[in-house]
C-alpha cells in the first residue's frame, strides 16, 4: 500500500497533468502567446474613439459599433461637447454589454467637469479608472526637478482625495513632455507614497514611447522592469525609429500595429514578464478618421503581431507597409 505522502504526490501529479493538458500554456511564461490572456480579444479595450470621429457618432451608435467589432471594454475620451451625454454614454455601454474600463479625467480636482464625471459615475454605481495626463517642459536643475515632482504629486493627490469616495482610482497617462517620461512619473508615485497614497498607477502608451525627449525603445526591458508593477493598462501602436513627436506638444504621427519595428519585441517583453493587464487599441490615426475602420485596421495589425509572437513568420506578410 502506498504511503499517504506518495498517494498525495501522485494525486498532485495527476492534477498538474490535467491542467497542463487542458491549458498547454499553464505554468510556462511566454511559451504560448496564443493562449495568453493579455492577447485575447476579450482583454482588449477601445480608446480614442470619441474625439476624432468623422461620423460624429452618439452614445448609442458608438456602443453598437463597439459591440459589432467585438470589443467588451472601452475607455471614454470625451470632449466638452460630450458633457451633456455622460449619462447616455454609460447607459448605452451597459445596454450593449460593454464595460467602461476608464474615463479621461481633467488634470485638476478644481475643474468643475471632474465633479460632473464623478456625479455621473455615482448615479450609475460604476467605478472606472480615471486617466490623468500632465504637461511641462523639461526641468534644468535638481531643485527645479524636485519642485516639479512635489507640485505634480500635490495635483494628483487632490484628485485622489476627490475620487476616493466614489470608488475610482487615478492613473497617470504618459502623453509627451516632462510628465510623459516614465522616470518622472515614478518620482511622482514615490512622492505620493510619502503622502500616504499607494494606489496610483500608470497607463503606458506605445505611441508615447519615443519622442524628442526620450526613447524607451532602446532599453524597454529595463524600463518595463521598473514600471511593470504600476502599469494598469497598455495602449499598443506601431513604433518607428524616427522620432516624429514635437518636443513638448501633442503633435505626432501614429502607425498601425505591425507597421513599426519595435512593437513586436516590446510586446514580447510584456508577455514574458507575466503582466496580465488590459490592452488598448486606438481608434485614431493622425487626426480625424472613422473609428470603425481604424479599429478594424488596429485589430488586423494586432493579430499579426500575436501570430508572430507565437511563431515568427506564421503571420505571413505584414498587413500594412512598414513605416519609414
Amino acid at each position: 500500500m502506498k504511503s499517504p505522502f506518495l498517494w498525495r504526490r501522485s494525486l498532485w501529479g495527476f492534477v498538474c497533468f490535467a491542467v497542463m493538458s487542458l491549458y498547454p500554456g499553464a505554468g510556462l511564461r511566454g511559451e504560448n502567446p496564443a493562449t495568453s490572456p493579455i492577447w485575447s480579444h476579450d482583454n482588449l479595450y477601445a480608446w480614442c474613439v470619441v474625439a476624432y470621429d468623422t461620423k460624429a457618432r452618439g452614445p448609442e451608435e458608438r456602443a453598437q459599433m463597439l459591440q459589432d467589432l467585438g470589443f467588451k471594454q472601452f475607455v471614454y475620451d470625451w470632449r466638452d461637447k460630450d458633457v451633456p451625454n455622460f449619462d447616455a454614454e454609460i447607459e448605452a455601454l451597459q445596454k450593449h454589454g460593454i464595460t467602461l474600463l476608464g474615463w479621461w479625467c481633467p488634470p485638476t480636482a478644481k475643474d468643475p467637469k471632474t465633479q460632473l464625471i464623478l456625479d455621473a459615475l455615482k448615479r450609475h454605481n460604476i467605478h472606472p479608472q480615471l486617466w490623468v495626463r500632465g504637461a511641462g517642459t523639461p526641468t534644468t536643475t535638481t531643485e527645479e526637478q524636485q519642485q516639479r515632482v512635489i507640485q505634480e504629486a500635490d495635483r494628483i493627490n487632490a484628485l485622489v482625495k476627490l475620487a476616493a469616495p466614489y470608488g475610482c482610482k487615478i492613473e497617470l497617462y504618459n502623453h509627451n513632455g516632462w510628465f510623459g517620461q516614465e522616470e518622472n512619473q515614478l518620482a511622482v508615485i514615490d512622492r505620493l507614497k510619502e503622502l500616504g497614497v499607494t494606489d496610483v498607477g500608470m497607463v503606458y502608451n506605445f505611441a508615447m514611447a519615443h519622442d524628442n525627449l526620450h526613447d524607451d525603445t532602446t532599453h524597454f526591458p529595463e524600463i518595463w522592469k521598473k514600471i511593470q508593477g504600476h502599469v494598469v493598462a497598455v495602449n499598443i501602436t506601431g513604433i518607428v525609429d524616427n522620432p516624429l513627436f514635437a518636443p513638448t506638444g501633442p503633435s505626432h504621427k501614429m502607425f498601425y500595429p505591425s507597421q513599426g519595428n519595435h512593437e513586436l519585441e516590446m510586446m514580447r517583453t510584456i508577455q514574458d514578464s507575466g503582466w496580465t493587464g488590459p490592452i488598448g487599441l486606438i481608434a485614431e490615426k493622425n487626426g480625424m478618421s472613422d473609428p470603425a475602420e481604424m479599429l478594424k485596421a488596429y485589430l488586423t495589425g494586432f493579430d499579426w503581431l500575436v501570430a508572430e509572437l507565437k511563431t515568427p513568420g506564421s503571420g505571413g506578410p505584414r498587413p500594412f507597409p512598414a513605416a519609414k
